[in-house]
This record gives C-alpha cells, structure tokens and sequence, in this order.
C-alpha cells in the first residue's frame, strides 16, 4: 500500500526528487515503495538502470523524513 496522494506527501515528493536528482517523469516509480517497509524495497541490480533502485531507496526515504513517517 502507498501513502495517499495528499497535497502534503505530493509536495515531501517533489522536495525529495529534487534534492536528490530524481526527474519528475520518474516520481512515480518512487510511490509504490512509499508505503512499504525499507527492507521490501527494490535493491541495485547492478544493471545500469534508469532510475536505480537506489535512486528510488533515498527519495522515498527522504520522503518520510520529511512527513515524520516510520515504517
């Protein structure tokens, strides 16, 4: 399950990507993971993909930084 789209969680969304690097077109891969525990979250396959998962690991974990969240 995902976090809700609410104003709050949109704006902690766009404020991760964007401290981090993450295009704006790519948010959205970032969502599913929001509401899941750390350790189910995809790892680096060492692939070259774009984005990579590790990418994707720091904004959702400074998305619930930013909302005060614990999963």
């Amino acid at each position: 399950m995902s976090l809700p789209r609410t104003p709050e969680v949109e704006h902690a969304l766009a404020r991760a990507s964007d401290e981090i690097g993450l295009k704006d077109y790519y948010r959205d891969c970032v969502r599913p993971i929001l509401g899941t525990p750390p350790s189910r979250w995809p790892r680096c396959c060492g692939g070259g993909c774009e984005p990579c998962a590790e990418t994707l690991r720091a904004v959702a974990a400074r998305v619930h930084e930013i909302l005060g969240v614990d999963v």
